[in-house]
């Protein structure tokens, strides 16, 4: 399946929706995305909601990991929300619920 993605900003904070599927085929533009955002001057936090994504690969996993250390270095947040569930025993199997805020509602 391939990739959709959707990115919202209101002043300093942005939304990123992404659906379908993020693997090596499709990580490249996930990852220009969410660096681009990271990296913007002034960028408070970046929200990505996972609810539509299908099936996520290592690739995924890597592209989170430098989104949350670029955020990290940067001061800005990183959270993700609405976990679908293929991808939240990916995030609990992996670790990654250790290091990346995982919000269980809607954005705030």
């Amino acid at each position: 399946m391939d990739l959709f993605m959707n990115t919202t900003s209101q002043e300093a904070e942005h939304l990123v929706v992404l659906g379908g599927d993020i693997d090596a085929h499709t990580g490249p533009k996930v990852k220009e995305t969410l660096m681009s955002l990271a990296n913007q001057p002034g960028a408070s936090r970046i929200l990505v909601d996972l609810e539509a994504v299908e099936y996520m690969d290592s690739t995924g996993i890597g592209i989170f990991i430098a989104a949350m250390k670029a955020c990290k270095q940067n001061g800005c947040a990183f959270e993700v929300q609405k976990l679908s569930p293929r991808v939240e025993r990916l995030f609990r199997i992996t670790g990654l619920y250790e290091h990346i805020a995982v919000r269980k509602g809607e954005s705030e």
